[in-house]
């Protein structure tokens, strides 16, 4: 139930379900037990035997009546009100935790056999009881399931200690939670018109020169059955680097047969134009490259079959499309993506929309973002890759240049990563401008680029041309593909997340031959970098990095580092959400 209520909203409260969710900092049980409870606060109905005063402290003797024992109550702080309530001969209710044999502080109370909930929030205690009152009962909360329901109504209005069972609550709190999660992301959730194309893609399958995985075909199949209906699809296909995501496009956009695919950078939309006069051509497809440096007229954007190009298509008049595809649709803002959207739909209707990544994501996050976007995964590769990870360190350098000249010597390439392009104070490791002094002088064929060189693409074609080292950072993460490449050298590699270290790894060794990857770092104990060096699957590597780094919050339409939850654990918690999701399934 929704709850609009000034002082629950700044709070951020909006419906019942978040209203539950808060959890009380602790209760007060005020019923009277036989026996002493150790480490808490007890309810005690007992008789003042004795008091004894002195400068720092007061003592009162008690007896306590349920326990049927004497014991001494210190006071550190004795008030004037203290002289009218604690009196020799007096019977009244205490309160205290017990320790080393003492009531620390004991306070007078009025009722006993109440379980009372004490709550941390930004309002007093009384209104927050009122509220809780007025808008928390069980029928309110009845989207959960009723299990889950009871739970936490009864945490707020306990009649028992069972009610206000740890193991019980933690596990409601995690159910409510993500389900309250995913129920905001099926309302964000909407269904656009869109036109339906039927289309078969069995005749640019069997034209193919290779056999498609498994994986591939059963996304091409997903495709097809979103494109045959009148709502927009949207859809985002994860593959691992090297799972042959590129031909899953093309089969796209031959059914589509109108359709536009966005990359990051020109070098990506030259690599995939390529590919797809290749594979495309021979079925008559008029296909254009739309870049800041490629050719084209008005006639060739409006009667294209395919619109392939980089941001340069934002401003572009484009046609009304049938489909749109964004490549490493992460690089790209929500913004942007939107624009291209806008472009190219004829108003009544939307374009079928379909991103494309890289980078692989736990399971966790895949199944909470299949309720806001339909999710496919290519995990199967077309070969099985062969490469070898090793972590090194100073003393093995001379070792690393001995493999280096190898690979050279066979007509191979090495990539080396630094982790700045300039020199840096409070940083362990070389940067590009102090290491590559080093490199020029001891080796031919070195190139070096960086993010922030403008002619970064220029340099990265012709080192695959010609080149024997490149120098470089991270740019190199998504892009050119480097047939001769076989080994990556990734310096202070502690410092970049799995997702990433994946990622470099994944430039060698794509056309079938050993790679290498070299992590050096100052700390070859390092347990990620360990457990990464064991690991080629991006999706089992996906897992590991969920351990060291959070997913961010897909309801703020992105994905970034941090927690996004108080109580659900992304780790530890996939039953919870398998089981809220089955859930949801009967529900709706």
């Amino acid at each position: 139930m929704k709850i609009n209520d000034e002082k629950l909203n700044k709070l951020g409260i909006t419906n019942t379900i978040e209203l539950a969710l808060i959890k009380p900092k602790e209760w007060e049980d005020n019923n009277l037990y036989p026996f002493l409870i150790d480490g808490k606060p007890q309810t005690f109905d007992a008789e003042i035997l004795d008091i004894q005063k002195s400068t720092k402290i007061i003592r009162i003797k008690f007896y306590l009546k349920n326990i049927k024992t004497i014991m001494w109550g210190v006071f550190f702080q004795w008030k004037k009100w203290h002289e009218s309530v604690f009196y020799k001969g007096k019977n009244l209710y205490i309160r205290g935790e017990v320790r080393n044999n003492q009531i620390i502080q004991p306070k007078p109370i009025s009722k006993i056999g109440e379980i009372t909930p004490i709550y941390k929030v930004a309002i007093n205690q009384k209104s927050f009881k009122l509220l809780l009152k007025k808008y928390l009962t069980i029928e309110n909360l009845s989207t959960l399931r009723e299990d889950i329901a009871k739970i936490l109504y009864f945490m707020h209005f306990p009649r028992n200690l069972e009610d206000i069972n740890e193991k019980k609550i933690t596990y409601a709190l995690k159910w409510a939670e993500i389900f309250n999660y995913l129920n905001k992301l099926q309302k964000k959730k909407k269904n656009y018109p869109a036109n339906p194309i039927n289309a078969d893609p069995t005749p640019f399958i069997n034209s193919l020169p290779f056999k498609l995985t498994n994986d591939q075909l059963k996304v091409i199949n997903e495709i097809k059955n979103d494109l045959s209906k009148p709502l927009q699809a949207r859809r985002v296909i994860i593959g691992d680097v090297g799972s042959g995501k590129t031909i899953v496009m093309l089969a796209t956009a031959f059914m589509s047969k109108k359709s536009a695919i966005m990359c990051p950078t020109s070098i990506l939309a030259n690599q995939i134009y390529e590919e797809a006069k290749k594979f495309l051509e021979k079925f008559n497809f008029k296909i254009t490259l739309v870049t800041q440096k490629s050719k084209f007229s008005e006639y060739d954007i409006q009667n294209s079959n395919l619109l392939i190009g980089t941001h340069a298509l934002l401003y572009q008049n484009l046609p009304t499309l049938n489909t749109i595809m964004v490549d490493e649709q992460h690089r790209f803002g929500t913004n942007q993506r939107a624009k291209l959207e806008k472009l190219t739909t004829d108003k009544k209707t939307l374009p079928h929309y379909f991103q494309f990544s890289a980078t692989p994501i736990p399971r966790t996050q895949a199944l909470i973002m299949s309720s806001f976007v339909n999710v496919s995964l290519i995990k199967e590769l077309p070969f099985k890759k062969d490469i070898e990870t090793k972590i090194i360190s100073k003393e093995d350098f001379k070792e690393l240049i001995n493999h280096i000249n190898r690979q050279i010597h066979l007509g191979n390439q090495v990539i080396i990563v630094y982790p700045l392009v300039e020199e840096s104070k409070n940083f362990d490791y070389q940067s590009i401008e102090e290491a590559k002094e080093w490199w020029l002088k001891h080796f031919d064929g070195v190139y070096v680029t960086h993010g922030k060189d403008k002619n970064k693409e220029d340099i990265l074609l012709e080192f695959r041309e010609k080149g024997k080292i490149l120098i470089t950072t991270t740019v190199i993460e998504v892009g050119i593909s480097l047939p001769k490449l076989t080994t990556i050298v990734i310096v202070g590699a502690e410092r970049l997340g799995l997702a990433t270290l994946h990622q470099l790894r994944g430039r060698v060794g794509r056309y079938g031959q050993k790679g290498y990857c070299y992590l050096y770092t100052n700390n070859k104990n390092n347990k990620r970098l360990i457990e990464f060096s064991k690991i080629l699957d991006g999706f089992k590597i996906a897992e590991l990095d969920l351990k060291f780094r959070k997913s961010g919050d897909l309801l703020d339409g992105k994905i970034q580092s941090g927690e996004s939850f108080k109580y659900f654990d992304e780790v530890k918690d996939l039953n919870i959400l398998e089981e809220v999701k089955l859930f949801i399934s009967t529900i709706t």
